[in-house]
């Protein structure tokens, strides 16, 4: 299990709306635009094989740029295509505060880091013992129903509790600004928290494109 002091200061970051990753979650990705093949090749040469996932921003005038907080995952998954694509996945390792952007002859884009504000990252996987699954998944069920979306309730009903919550966190439709907050939840408590607020308001004013969750 890595440590803080194992971390690095600067990473490759990745900036994509919507992509969400959690500590200890899997985020599968596809690979093909050449800056982020070029992100890749340099990925499997470090000693930890860490991808920052960040999610850009729009500034007034147009501009983008990147969220304070990202996750960063180390690429555990791995497959080449014939056409020179890849398919990878990231596993969570910790979040982070970006400090300042690098600049540099790389492609692709770079932070330095901080990692010091999520130390809980890097232990267990985290407990909500105030959790009702039986009520968070009636209200689930019901937002499933009116998106006309579709999932596996047995994998959902025998899942941890953290691995419940992040998964869902990551694959239900939700807006990159809803995805945002709950990266930025301090807690496994306070993103189950966001997550049902989430729901309710999007059951409340209705509307969102039909979708299969896997």
């Amino acid at each position: 299990m890595m440590k803080h002091i194992d971390l690095p200061d600067t990473i490759a970051v990745f900036p994509l709306p919507g992509a969400l990753l959690l500590p200890r979650a899997r985020l599968p990705l596809h690979i093909f635009e050449p800056r982020y093949l070029a992100m890749l090749d340099d990925c499997l040469k470090s000693p930890t094989r860490l991808i920052g996932m960040i999610q850009p921003r729009e500034v007034p005038g147009g501009e983008k740029k990147l969220s304070a907080i990202g996750c960063a995952g180390r690429l555990t998954g791995f497959n080449e295509t014939e056409d020179g694509r890849y398919m990878i996945t990231l596993t969570g390792v910790s979040r982070f505060r970006i400090r300042e952007e690098v600049q540099g002859f790389a492609p692709y884009r770079r932070c330095l880091v901080d990692w010091t504000p999520f130390a809980r990252d890097l232990g267990t996987a985290e407990e909500d013992k105030g959790f009702d699954r039986r009520g968070f998944l009636d209200l689930l069920g019901r937002f499933l129903a009116a998106r006309k979306l579709g999932t596996d309730w047995s994998s959902l009903k025998d899942a941890e509790t953290e691995m419940l919550i992040n998964a869902l966190s990551m694959l239900l439709p939700l807006a990159p600004e809803d995805k945002q907050a709950l990266l930025e939840s301090p807690s496994l408590t306070a993103r189950r928290e966001t997550l049902v607020t989430l729901i309710e308001f999007a059951l409340r004013s209705g509307g969102a494109p039909d979708e299969v969750l896997q």
